[in-house]
């Protein structure tokens, strides 16, 4: 679900009525039931300020901002079906899966990773992101010196970045070096295994990073006619060449690699493909025999 955002000023006439009154007075679509799962969730904002009760009265002439989006219809993911593949005092690495936001979104700050890790532990502090659809390895941090060591490195591109990936048709190894929003960014592709059971080939391959910038990966493949499989933003939803269809992104932070802050040592973290991307890639592997 895309996510939609509506702007009003309170009315003079509205001033004094609970939020969860005003609310779907002016957001067309909203139930006065549908509104109260949006504040909960911590979709409204008023003057700029996110506002989490439903009973709040408003005053005329306050901005009200309410985000609407997919956050309303996913189902919350619990706390122990994360994977966390390392934790000590001052850092934890986390596998992500697929459909899980990383933080807070302006339609909610509930339920996302960062929320799921701060109810068990004292302080979590958001260091990088993933994708909602991208799957793999994240690391937080868990002390404010610890943020910013992190934080640091990352600004030096000092983080050991591999993502795996299957691609649409033969992707050549290639360092591909092309602006994202008027800024650099730079990633290395190898390729793995050339998939060539379908009507047409695709590419198992490797994506190191050497920047961060939003959707970089899904960006670069998609600028060289090679959308990653399963991307419907950057062209990857074709099915011209697919047989079965990509079941989500086919894109996983594979690797994870940087200096931990307390210790000094080198660290490398590494997660296999998910069982629903691998278990898709294998039958890529076989020559068509039938469609779904």
């Amino acid at each position: 679900m895309t996510r939609t955002t509506s702007r009003f000023t309170v009315p003079p006439e509205d001033a004094g009525l609970r939020l969860d009154q005003v609310v779907p007075r002016h957001v067309a679509g909203l139930s006065r039931r549908k509104a109260r799962a949006v504040i909960d969730l911590g979709g409204v904002f008023v003057d700029r300020t996110r506002v989490k009760v439903a009973g709040r009265a408003v005053r005329a002439g306050q901005v009200v901002e309410v985000n609407v989006g997919g956050a309303v219809a996913r189902e919350p993911v619990a706390g122990p079906a994360l994977r966390i593949a390392f934790e000590d005092d001052h850092v934890v690495v986390v596998d992500k899966p697929a459909g899980l936001v990383t933080a807070p979104t302006p339609e909610s700050d509930r339920g996302d990773l960062l929320d799921l890790l701060s109810r068990d532990r004292r302080e979590v502090y958001l260091v990088h992101r993933l994708d909602l659809p991208t799957s793999g390895l994240l690391v937080f941090a868990k002390t404010r010196d610890a943020n910013k060591q992190l934080g640091d490195a990352f600004v030096r591109h000092d983080v050991d970045r591999e993502y795996r990936a299957v691609a649409l048709g033969t992707v050549a190894a290639q360092v591909i070096d092309r602006e994202i929003d008027h800024r650099r960014a730079v990633t290395r592709v190898d390729p793995i295994e050339v998939l060539a059971g379908l009507e047409a080939e695709a590419t198992l391959l490797t994506a190191r990073l050497e920047t961060g910038r939003t959707h970089q990966i899904r960006i670069h493949l998609a600028g060289i006619g090679h959308p990653v499989a399963g991307d419907h933003q950057h062209g990857g939803n074709t099915e011209r060449t697919f047989v079965p269809r990509c079941p989500r992104l086919a894109l996983h932070a594979a690797v994870l690699g940087f200096t931990h802050p307390a210790t000094g040592a080198r660290v490398r973290f590494e997660s296999p493909l998910p069982d629903e991307l691998s278990r898709w890639v294998d039958r890529l592997r076989s020559p068509r025999t039938s469609t779904p």
